[in-house]
């Protein structure tokens, strides 16, 4: 047997042994979002301060996760983390836009209770949200095993460096794809199949504007596919299903796709 080789797994475990595992992470995130929004939670508090000790010691965790990230310090993980947990309020905010967006936008919803309990476009957009917030803290790995996380369990796959305004919707969503470098407006919705990608894959593209700029109060149905760092969507348009585009469009839009469908009836003679 090849001795370099084990020699090199030998090696490599001991540079990743201290990273906490995948569904730890995620673990970690889903505590975070049962706290906000108890819902999704059967824990009680009998006291505001247990509920700030709650949030106290999940900040503590998160402290502990980043440590063992990127090789993060102490007192450098304990000042992210922080600073996460002083967002939290306006995350807690921004998600109740998109939980309002989703019940007020879905004439099957009958509760907000029942959205936030079950729907899974608000599962995906709940952990890209906090995915978002730690990227914007400059966090590596962390954000992407998150929205990874979210995909595995939905069909939704949100880049958490993608830029997404308040009140966003993504009603049914299986099969939603949206790009690293994606900018999506306020009172957005997105229906199942969308991709909102890059026209290249090209590894030198890194860091580019690869994927679609899209403004507010746009409707884009299930299967549209909208490609381009350069392609912008215009405010208050809608994408018709199974559009390709690849091209701006001018706000006030209606973009659809005619395809040649016909339909015979025969008759059987007696």
């Amino acid at each position: 047997m090849d001795e370099e080789f084990y020699s090199h797994l030998f090696e490599k475990q001991d540079r990743v042994l201290n990273i906490p595992p995948n569904n730890h992470i995620a673990k970690w995130a889903l505590a975070v979002v049962h706290l906000m929004f108890p819902e999704q939670s059967k824990k009680h508090f009998s006291s505001v301060v247990e509920l700030k000790s709650a949030f106290a010691e999940l900040e503590q965790d998160l402290a502990v996760i980043l440590q063992f990230n990127d090789s993060s310090t102490e007192h450098s993980s304990t000042k992210i983390a922080a600073n996460f947990f002083k967002q939290l309020p306006e995350l807690y905010r921004v998600l109740n836009t998109d939980i309002k967006a989703i019940y007020e936008g879905d004439p099957a919803a009958f509760s907000e209770f029942e959205v936030i309990r079950s729907y899974p476009g608000l599962f995906a957009i709940s952990l890209y949200r906090i995915a978002h917030q730690l990227c914007r803290l400059g966090v590596p790995l962390i954000p992407r095993i998150l929205t990874e996380h979210a995909h595995s369990k939905t069909g939704i796959d949100i880049h958490p460096s993608a830029k997404i305004g308040e009140y966003f919707h993504i009603d049914h969503g299986t099969g939603v794809v949206i790009g690293e470098s994606c900018t999506i407006g306020n009172h957005v919705k997105i229906y199942q199949g969308v991709t909102l990608g890059a026209l290249s894959v090209r590894k030198n593209m890194a860091g580019t504007k690869r994927h679609p700029t899209v403004q507010d109060r746009v409707v884009i149905y299930s299967g549209a596919t909208i490609l381009g760092g350069d392609t912008v969507i215009g405010h208050d348009s809608v994408i018709g299903g199974n559009v390709w585009l690849t091209d701006s469009v001018a706000p006030h839009s209606t973009v659809y796709h005619t395809p040649m469908i016909s339909v015979q009836n025969i008759i059987s003679k007696s």
